[in-house]
């Protein structure tokens, strides 16, 4: 994993926990077969591609509210 993607993307998703789950749960995405939401000319593991997905804000992502659907 790039660390110059990692930082880029802490700026975006600051909390390390929801960082993870999104980089993991776009991974998987990708593994089963979804085409990338970038490019690049350089060979990106699949946790850089999903990074730089968050970095160029391809990626979104919404908090569940247990109190609130309970």
């Amino acid at each position: 994993m790039r660390n110059d993607y990692l930082k880029q993307a802490q700026q975006k998703i600051q909390d390390p926990n929801i960082l993870i789950n999104v980089v993991s749960r776009r991974v998987k995405q990708l593994k089963a077969g979804s085409k990338p939401c970038v490019e690049s000319l350089e060979k990106l593991s699949l946790e850089d591609v999903a990074l730089l997905e968050i970095i160029k804000d391809k990626l979104s992502y919404e908090l569940y509210d247990i109190k609130k659907n309970a």
